[in-house]
Parts: C-alpha cells; sequence; structure tokens
C-alpha cells in the first residue's frame, strides 16, 4: 500500500481478492455507468474488473433540469450506476433517479444503484412531531425510478436497509481502514465509539483490532450539528485512542470527542470514517492539532480545499468492483467481511 498524506487517495491493494477482469464469465452482459459525483472512485472500480466504464452524456438545460442519456444498447444487461448522493445532495440524488428511469426504458435486465454514500440517512425514525423520514423516502424514490437491486457503502443506520422491498447489499469500509491501521502497527490501542450509537460499530472494529478495549463517549445533542460531551466510560490514559464512525460531518462530535479524550490522558488519537463530507468548519477542527491522522475512504470526491496534512484518504474501488462482481456472478457478499 501506497501512503501518501494530505491530498492523494491511497490504493486498498491489501484487500486480497484475484483478478476479477478473468473471472467475469459473463462480462459482455456487465455495463458499468457512472453519474458525475465521483467520477474518479467509478474509474478505480472499472480498472478493478477491467472494463470501462459505458458512454452516458449527461447536461442542464438552461433552467437547470438535468438531462442523461446512455450512448450504448444495454438491452438484456445488468447495469451498476455508481453515484454517492453527496454534495450538492439534491442534484446528485436526482442525477440517479433519472439515470435508473434511463435505463429501465432501455430494456437493461437489471438495474443496480451502487450508492457508496446514502444520502439523507440520518433522518431514519420520527424523533419529534410532524417530522420527514427522509431515509425512507429516498428509499422509496428509488424503487419507484426502477432500480432492481442498490449496495450501499456504511449506511448511517442498519434499519435503512428494511425501508426498502428490492435486494439490498450493505458493504463496509471497515476492512479498508483495518488494513491501515493494522500497517501502522499500533500499540496499547483502545477503539471509541464518539456515541452511545456508534457501540455496536465500534465493538465490531475492536474486535478486529485483536479485540482492543472499547470505550464510549457520553454525548448529548443540543441540536443538529451540534453537540455536547460529557465524559468519557472506559479507561484511555496513556493508550493509542481510535475514534470510529461512519461520517464526518463538521466536525463537531469527533473534535470534542478528541479532546475530552487528550484531557483523559490519552497519549495519540486518531479519527476513522468511511465518510468524509467535511461541511464547514469541519478542516478548522480536524486540522486543529488534536489527532495525529484523519483516516476517511473515497466514497465521497474530497477538493483541495478540504484537505490538510492530518488527512489520509483510502480507496474502496476495489471493494466496491469485487461486491459488484459478486452479484453479478451470484457469489456471496457476506464472505468478504468474515
Amino acid at each position: 500500500m501506497n501512503a501518501h498524506r494530505g491530498s492523494a487517495v491511497l490504493s486498498s491493494a491489501t484487500f486480497k481478492v484475484e483478478a476479477s477482469a478473468i473471472r467475469l464469465t459473463d462480462n459482455h452482459r456487465l455495463r458499468l455507468f457512472s453519474g458525475s459525483a465521483n467520477l474518479q472512485l467509478s474509474q478505480e472500480v472499472s480498472r478493478y474488473l477491467g472494463m470501462d466504464l459505458g458512454p452516458m452524456i449527461r447536461k442542464r438545460f438552461a433552467d437547470g433540469e438535468l438531462y442523461v442519456q446512455i450512448q450504448e444498447s444495454i438491452r438484456g444487461c445488468d447495469v451498476y450506476l455508481i453515484q454517492p448522493c453527496c454534495q450538492p445532495v439534491n442534484d446528485h440524488l436526482m442525477e440517479l433517479l433519472i439515470m435508473v428511469d434511463a435505463c429501465r426504458r432501455a430494456s437493461a435486465r437489471q438495474v443496480t444503484a451502487v450508492i457508496p454514500y446514502y444520502g439523507y440517512a440520518r433522518a431514519d425514525r420520527k424523533t419529534a412531531g410532524r417530522e420527514s423520514i427522509t431515509a425512507k423516502l429516498v428509499a422509496n424514490l428509488i424503487a419507484e425510478a426502477g432500480a432492481n437491486r442498490v449496495l450501499a457503502m456504511d449506511l448511517h443506520s442498519a434499519q435503512i436497509q428494511g425501508y426498502f422491498d428490492i435486494p439490498f447489499d450493505h458493504v463496509y469500509g471497515s476492512p479498508v481502514l483495518l488494513d491501515y491501521l493494522a500497517s501502522k502497527q499500533l500499540a496499547d490501542l483502545v477503539v471509541v465509539s464518539p456515541d452511545v450509537g456508534g457501540v455496536a460499530r465500534a465493538r465490531a472494529f475492536a474486535k478486529k483490532l485483536n479485540d482492543a478495549p472499547l470505550a464510549i463517549i457520553d454525548k448529548r445533542r443540543q441540536a443538529h450539528n451540534v453537540a455536547e460531551v460529557l465524559n468519557v466510560i472506559g479507561d484511555v490514559k496513556g493508550k493509542t485512542a481510535v475514534l470510529v464512525d461512519d461520517m464526518i460531518d463538521t466536525g463537531g462530535t469527533i473534535a470534542e470527542g478528541a479532546r475530552l479524550l487528550r484531557e483523559e490522558g490519552a497519549r495519540q488519537v486518531y479519527a476513522c470514517a468511511t465518510h468524509a463530507v467535511f461541511s464547514p468548519p469541519a478542516v478548522e477542527r480536524l486540522s486543529s492539532g488534536l489527532f495525529e491522522e484523519v483516516i476517511v475512504t473515497n466514497t465521497i470526491p474530497i477538493p483541495e480545499s478540504n484537505r490538510f496534512p492530518q488527512l489520509v484518504v483510502l480507496s474502496v474501488a476495489n471493494l466496491l468492483g469485487e461486491t459488484i462482481w459478486r452479484i453479478h456472478e451470484d457469489t456471496s457478499v457476506s464472505s468478504m467481511f468474515r
């Protein structure tokens, strides 16, 4: 694995699989297309599969409406559309729906929406009166547009899978993150959940790190994107703390957690998250000296303006490519994570 910090993307070369391009026994029926949200990731996935991205026209009318046209025959094909719902979320979500509809109307045999980052996932239940459950709304939109299957990575909450009445494959970025942490050979590790809701994720992460001890940050949220951290449950003094979350948005929760861990005597603090949303003022908080490294994946493209010296970006292209191959070949996906 070539390690580059701050601006480059790390290749997930240590994700041990065979060359999928050789194993695609029916690759003439497999088609891969990319939306505009993360073209670089889609190109990496296509290279892993040993095929080119399908040609497609994307443009915008003068009034802002989006237009999509598939530029090759996909009749009877298994089509995979790669499109994370990252900023600007509404445009990328609408583009995904239009791509799905275009493929369905072009007589594709099966359309799979590959969504590395599932947008609108945080509103997954009603916590107050007169709220929308947007995670369910997006699920309805994708299914009604004509998708036959969905592949997503590290959902904000696992129950979102139940919002779909079509097959749903949920994969995790943890193998790539764990690979990188293992290569650093960190001593005296303690895995830390930034809140009570992330305990299951942190516990699974700790188990893969030779059953590292677990700590929990007790947090009470006062408003959306505003968090108040109270105390640490567990021993972190003199240890290397690894904060684990599914996403980093404004960075308030994870930065306050790191500050508290430092106060409690943690020797080093690392942050790990699959999705680097990085809404302002995340970069200022994450680059303030609280972290040795902030380790994320490339499910969401990170512009140069959001890069900083402590940032390490890992590629999940091989993992997504292997998952697409296994779905196409009707073999087990879950076995990759055992």
